[in-house]
């Protein structure tokens, strides 16, 4: 039996490990757990949660490590049609308190993540803990007698609060419902997945889990897995580094990774034997892959590479593809694909008029996955919408063939004598020359110009960075005045708690003039 196409998220999860119970669903070290065991946690978590007095509506957080336990958590408790929300690692005292500020109901932990500090930031609100973890109570052992309900979340009902970082510094919860996160999990949808997705369940029939299930790139990727017959595979994070050892010793045949983890994974196998041959689909996201990066990749590891371009508010937008960079490599290595079937995408002027073909602006997406709006922000939520669609703060063009270019975000500015300078086209015209693997931008205060630009590059192995060259490239291309003040060799780049280049971490090494 298949769940109709409109049934609520997470029933297509749900019928398709009913329907394939003896097939591993999770393997974690020596632990292999069936899609009927996964089933079957399900049921009884939701059933805990219940007797527990949770129900629709009821905000529960989620703080724990990635485990077949983790998961099932979180789909019991949107079986109750709860508000899930996720609490990535690494926030502070204050940005956690912000976040179980937010109509929190119930917190799950487990002995990885539970701290005094979490305990007091929690308040009143009452603690499960997966497996024995005191003080919290172990909803593993909790009674679970009773019927187990069935998944009846209304389409417009808050399902799950990602987070995203606030220009305060304090994390924005972006609100997904049910309805989004039912066209995202749903195999048989008219409105669901494209042949490109089809053809990434194939690819990830082994995938590679890791980080944080908080993570909505990761939370997405699950969904061509488990529903694609696939198993989620949860690495040993204590048997060696994990990109590339674990694709070897696991056979992962599908991951998702950051670039600065894949500017690693290449440099590493220049060095090291590893076996990566089971790989069928590495996802990079996160941030601007170079061409000269983006091709290296893909002679190394084969066509296995794809490049994703999203947002936590919107999800996946758009997707270079293998078979994209074989049919053009010279027009696409430099996009990040074409969006999505059903992402409708506007490239609009600063007072929001629609572009042609080819000239820059900022780019506005349209989507059934599109967040709500932001947690309790109604004024960020107004400025990120506009008439229904989303403002990506992303600058970029499309070609005639509908590939996006991205060029630069719009807060990512330099002032430099009052005039706006955007730092991602300099970093491309930077990263673009013969001699540079990769090029990072930013700007600092300066007495004589307001601000400056500083550009920080990583060389080609035998190249040396020769500042006269790179300075003339960036002239003839965009102008004196986006010629950096300095420009420093790094051997890498700093990465922030999310996984992509931490910019600002860098201005302490650039070159004192």
């Amino acid at each position: 039996m298949q769940a109709p196409a409109d049934a609520p998220f997470p029933c297509s999860l749900l019928e398709a490990l009913r329907a394939d119970p003896a097939t591993p669903a999770f393997e974690q070290g020596s632990r292999v757990i069936s899609r009927g065991e996964l089933l079957a946690l399900v049921q009884r978590l939701a059933r805990a949660l219940m007797n527990a007095g949770m129900g629709a509506g009821s905000g529960i957080a989620l703080f724990t490590s990635v485990s077949p336990e983790a998961f099932a958590a979180q789909m019991a408790a949107h079986v109750l049609g709860c508000r899930v929300v996720g609490i990535r690692p690494g926030y502070t005292p204050k940005q956690l308190a912000h976040v179980l500020g937010m109509h929190i109901d119930a917190l799950i932990v487990d002995a990885s993540t539970l701290t005094p500090e979490l305990v007091e930031a929690a308040a009143r609100a009452p603690i499960f803990s997966l497996g024995p973890c005191a003080p919290a109570s172990d909803l593993l052992t909790m009674s679970h007698a009773g019927r187990t309900p069935e998944p009846s979340a209304t389409p417009d009902s808050f399902a799950l609060l990602c987070f995203t970082s606030g220009s305060t510094g304090q994390p924005k919860g972006c609100a997904m419902t049910y309805g989004a996160l039912s066209q995202h999990w749903s195999w048989q949808s008219p409105h669901a997945w494209s042949p490109v997705a089809k053809e990434l369940a194939e690819a990830f029939q082994r995938y590679l889990l890791f980080g944080t299930l908080a993570s909505l790139v990761v939370f997405e990727f699950l969904g061509p897995c488990l529903l694609g017959g696939g198993t989620a595979i949860i690495p040993e994070l204590d048997a060696g580094p994990l990109f590339p050892h674990a694709i070897e010793r696991y056979r992962i045949t599908g991951s998702i990774i950051t670039v600065p983890r894949l500017y690693r994974l290449l440099d590493l196998l220049q060095h090291e034997p590893v076996d990566v041959s089971s790989l069928r689909g590495l996802m990079v996201s996160g941030s601007p892959l170079s061409p000269n990066r983006l091709a290296a990749a893909i002679a190394r590891l084969g066509p296995v590479v794809y490049q994703g371009y999203g947002q936590t508010e919107a999800g996946s937008i758009s997707m270079l593809t293998p078979g994209d960079i074989e049919h053009d490599p010279a027009g696409v290595l430099g996009s990040v694909g074409r969006a999505h079937p059903t992402v409708a995408l506007s490239v609009r002027d600063e007072a929001g008029a629609e572009l042609r073909s080819g000239q820059v602006g900022e780019i506005y997406v349209q989507s059934p996955y599109l967040m709500a709006g932001y947690w309790d922000q109604p004024d960020e939520t107004r400025d990120a919408f506009q008439a229904g669609w989303l403002r990506t703060r992303d600058l970029g063009y499309l070609d005639e063939a509908g590939f996006i270019h991205l060029v630069g975000r719009t807060r990512d500015v330099i002032m430099v004598n009052a005039l706006v300078v955007y730092a991602g086209p300099i970093e491309h015209a930077l990263a673009c020359h013969p001699s540079v693997d990769q090029a990072y931008v930013t700007g600092a205060a300066d007495d004589a110009t307001g601000e400056a630009i500083h550009a920080f590059v990583v060389m080609k192995p035998g190249q040396t960075l020769d500042r006269a060259a790179l300075s003339a490239v960036v002239r003839s291309e965009l102008g004196a005045d986006s010629v950096p003040k300095t420009i420093t060799e790094i051997s890498s780049v700093p990465v922030a708690a999310s996984g992509k280049p931490d910019k600002r971490a860098l201005l302490p090494l650039r070159l004192q003039v």
